[in-house]
């Protein structure tokens, strides 16, 4: 159950940082409020889930989550760049998740 809280906070870091940025410096107000109650939910979840996770391995999944999430939104939603090396850095990303969790007891 820690793995899923876990996900779903990463997914919460992925709306927050998505939100804040269409909050443009938190001067629109929906943005805005969307930005702190995910945040909020973001950190809750990622508490919970360390009661029992190692606090390395939950806070590098939950930060790599968020990366590669904010960076998949940046490309599809903001028109971001999807060079090679951006995708190569991405894939990195996504491998040291996946050993992250594989060696986590």
């Amino acid at each position: 159950m820690a793995w899923l809280m876990l996900f779903v906070a990463g997914l919460f870091e992925v709306v927050w940082a998505y939100s804040m940025k269409l909050s443009e410096g938190f001067t629109r107000p929906g943005p805005s409020l969307v930005t702190f109650v995910a945040m909020g939910a973001s950190f809750a979840l990622l508490a919970w889930a360390m009661r029992s996770l190692p606090l390395g391995t939950a806070y590098t999944v939950w930060t790599g989550i968020g990366a590669l999430g904010a960076f998949v939104v940046g490309i599809v939603f903001l028109g971001e760049s999807a060079s090679a090396l951006r995708l190569l850095a991405a894939a990195l990303i996504l491998s040291g998740l996946l050993l992250m969790k594989l060696s986590s007891t």
